[in-house]
């Protein structure tokens, strides 16, 4: 496998992909193999400018992608440490998002987590209310 490097491709498709690339010799035709690849758009407001970021194939649970050359029209090596940057800290908070988020317990089941906000059950729920109300009637007869 060949020397691995960040680089934006631009696909006859039309689509603009971000990724650690690496280019293979298969037999004499070469392959582009990518790494994570992502999606970035600018997105300009009032408040400013914007980077929309994501998968390339979102639904996918692969790391690496294999692209013919006859699909790209052109590629450039990216050295700009906050393209880089925003690239890593992307995958690093999906790898994060992946281990932590939701725990399926069946297949049409989902637990949910503290992240979800599932702090307490229903019944101690109930009861701290039931607790509260108690002393707030109680004080109302004291006055």
């Amino acid at each position: 496998m060949g020397e691995e490097f960040y680089a934006i491709i631009k696909l006859v498709s039309g689509e603009e992909i971000f990724s650690l690339v690496s280019v293979d010799e298969n037999d004499g035709d070469p392959i582009v193999i990518l790494q994570d690849p992502i999606t970035m758009k600018l997105l300009h407001n009032s408040h400013g400018t914007h980077i929309k970021i994501k998968s390339w194939i979102e639904l996918s649970t692969e790391d690496f992608f294999i692209l013919r050359p006859d699909k790209i029209i052109t590629m450039s090596e990216s050295k700009d440490p906050k393209l880089i940057a925003i690239y890593t800290n992307y995958l690093e908070e999906e790898s994060e998002f992946q281990s932590s988020s939701i725990e399926s317990t069946d297949s049409n089941k989902t637990k949910p987590t503290k992240k979800m906000g599932y702090i307490s059950s229903v019944e101690s729920a109930r009861k701290k209310l039931e607790d509260i109300f108690k002393l707030e009637v109680e004080d109302t007869k004291e006055s």
